[in-house]
């Protein structure tokens, strides 16, 4: 019996009976041998015949991988390969890591260096001389939910607040205060990007500081996550006898005649970054919910409507949620990035304008 923990022994299960369904392979776990005063460097061995020809697996169980974990994983092969024995079959012995869950770049630092893996998720890959098998499958809920939720909320406006200052090295305090978060907030959000080496770090203890290294990356990635999650709730109206560009500047001045909070967003705040259309349909805000904001509709003779909308509104609980908004010739607009990120999620020409708008501003330069 494996000296593992039950759940570790059921995954490593799963992956076995996973093998067995693949076409012409013959699957065996194999014993663990022991290496007195040595780490031997796996949980376990897999000897399976593909195609008539042996390989053996040397498995290491991991509960997740990161890549940060892949790459130490990546250190220590070499060292581990020279104390595996040969197996009595001969043939190729590969390192393998079989993990509850593993991340996207874990999965993609591995295939890059060909080492294989399997998820509890059903993903595996196994590059081996005579037998390559490359399954992609979504990751577990578990890994789902943990990755979306560093996207979200409050976690997310740290991750605005890196990506808006990426050459800056930034103390947990500091970076809470310019989040608008709390500094435990600020500690998870950071250990998470260390997994992903997003993250440099120097210094120990409450000194010690942190800068954003990978922001491409990381915008990367959020924009993947956004495609993943429920759309924020809008509310669209029509505003009548104006121009839409028109409407914009009445817009600002309403606002400001009643204290209400806002950013525009969308195609025309990037009009203010980065012209790329000729004209927009519409102007599209975040606002803070409220009486000043229902005061603002109610005086531009906002009408609700399902079609044809000239304004739209995307409610928001407070000005925290408005984060690096900028004014601009008297109109407070989104950040580059808030923007970048509406408008890849946003339809019609919109990612053509997210990408030039990224391409264009000093923002975006890292």
């Amino acid at each position: 019996m494996l000296d593992i923990e039950i759940t570790e022994r059921q995954l490593l299960d799963q992956f076995l009976e996973a093998l067995r369904e693949l076409p012409d392979v013959q699957v065996e776990l194999g014993l663990r041998q022991q290496y007195e005063g040595t780490d031997r460097g796996y949980d376990a061995c897999v000897d399976l015949w593909a195609g008539g020809k042996p390989v053996t697996l040397q498995i290491e169980v991991k509960k997740s991988l990161y890549p940060r974990d892949v790459r130490q994983n990546l250190w220590q092969l070499e060292d581990y390969a020279s104390r595996w024995p040969q197996s009595e079959r001969g043939g190729q012995t590969s390192y393998f890591l079989v993990a509850h869950s593993i991340s996207p770049g874990a999965k993609h630092l591995m295939r890059d260096k060909r080492v294989g893996y399997y998820d509890s998720g059903g993903s595996m890959f196994l590059p081996a001389e005579n037998i390559y098998v490359y399954v992609d499958k979504p990751p577990p809920k578990a890994l789902s939910r943990s990755i979306r939720s560093l996207y979200s909320g409050r976690r997310s406006r740290v991750l605005h607040a890196l990506l808006m200052r990426p050459d800056e090295w930034f103390g947990v305090r500091e970076l809470a205060e310019l989040a608008f978060v709390s500094p435990a907030t600020v500690s998870q959000v950071l250990k998470e990007l260390e997994k992903y080496d997003w993250v440099n770090s120097r210094g120990q203890g409450p000194t010690k500081k942190r800068y954003l290294q990978e922001p491409d990356a990381l915008l990367d990635e959020w924009t993947k996550q956004l495609e993943l999650m429920r759309p924020p709730a809008i509310k669209r109206y029509y505003v009548p006898s104006v121009h839409v560009e028109g409407l914009l500047l009445k817009f600002a001045k309403v606002c400001n005649a009643h204290k209400a909070e806002y950013a525009i967003t969308h195609e025309a705040a990037a009009q203010w970054y980065a012209p790329f259309l000729s004209t927009f349909s519409q102007v599209r805000c975040r606002m803070v919910a409220g009486a000043p904001a229902d005061a603002v509709l109610e005086e531009l003779d906002a009408h609700k409507v399902n079609h044809g909308a000239n304004l739209t509104v995307i409610p928001v609980k407070s000005s925290d949620e408005l984060l690096f908004r900028k004014l601009e010739n008297g109109i407070w607009l989104a950040s580059s990035v808030q923007v970048y990120l509406d408008l890849m999620r946003s339809e019609g020409r919109a990612k053509e304008m997210a990408n030039h708008l990224r391409k264009e501003r000093n923002e975006f330069q890292w």
